[in-house]
C-alpha cells in the first residue's frame, strides 16, 4: 500500500475486496479431444486416424484400421527337451574375488535326424542329449509314449 501511495495511486479497499483469485481448474480425465471437420470426419489429435461419421457407420466394415507396421518376429525355439523335460537352470558365476555374478546353464539341445521304425521314415528332432541315449537305449516309441509325444504329427 504505501508503494502504492508513492508512486501517486490510491486504492481503496472497495478494489482490493473486488480482486478475485481462482485456482486453475484441471480436468481429471484424460480423453484425447477430436474435432469434427467439414466433411464429416472425426480425426483424433493423437493418432491421426480419420473415423467416418455417416450413418453407414453403423453398418460393421470388414476392412479394418491398418496398423503401423512392425517387423516380424520369428517364433523362438525354447529351450527345452520335449522328451525329457530338461530346461535351462540358474546358477552363479564365480569371479576369482568371489564376486557372484547371476548366468544361464542351458541343456545341450540338438537337432538329430531320427529313424522312427513304426512310421518308417526319419525325424528331425531337438533333443538333449540325455534324451539321445534314453532313445538309443529304450527306443524312440517308449520314449515318446513315456513323455507323452504323438510322433505321428511331426
Amino acid at each position: 500500500m504505501a508503494a502504492a501511495a508513492a508512486s501517486g495511486m490510491l486504492i481503496s479497499n472497495s478494489t482490493i475486496n473486488n480482486v478475485c483469485f481462482r485456482k486453475p481448474q484441471f480436468s481429471t480425465s484424460f480423453k484425447p479431444k477430436s474435432t469434427i471437420s467439414e466433411l464429416g470426419f472425426l480425426t483424433s489429435k493423437l493418432s491421426g486416424i480419420k473415423i467416418s461419421l455417416s450413418p453407414l457407420s453403423s453398418i460393421i466394415i470388414n476392412k479394418p484400421i491398418s496398423l503401423p507396421l512392425k517387423p516380424s518376429l520369428q517364433p523362438v525355439a525354447r529351450r527345452i527337451c520335449p522328451f525329457t523335460g530338461k530346461k535351462p537352470n540358474r546358477a552363479n558365476k564365480v569371479s576369482h574375488s568371489n564376486h557372484k555374478t547371476k548366468r544361464r546353464q542351458f541343456v545341450n539341445l540338438q537337432y538329430k535326424r531320427v529313424w522312427w521304425e513304426a512310421g518308417k521314415r526319419f525325424l528331425k528332432l531337438r533333443l538333449s542329449t540325455k534324451a539321445l541315449k534314453t532313445i538309443e537305449k529304450n527306443g524312440l516309441d517308449a520314449v515318446a509314449k513315456k513323455a507323452g509325444i504323438d510322433l505321428s504329427k511331426e
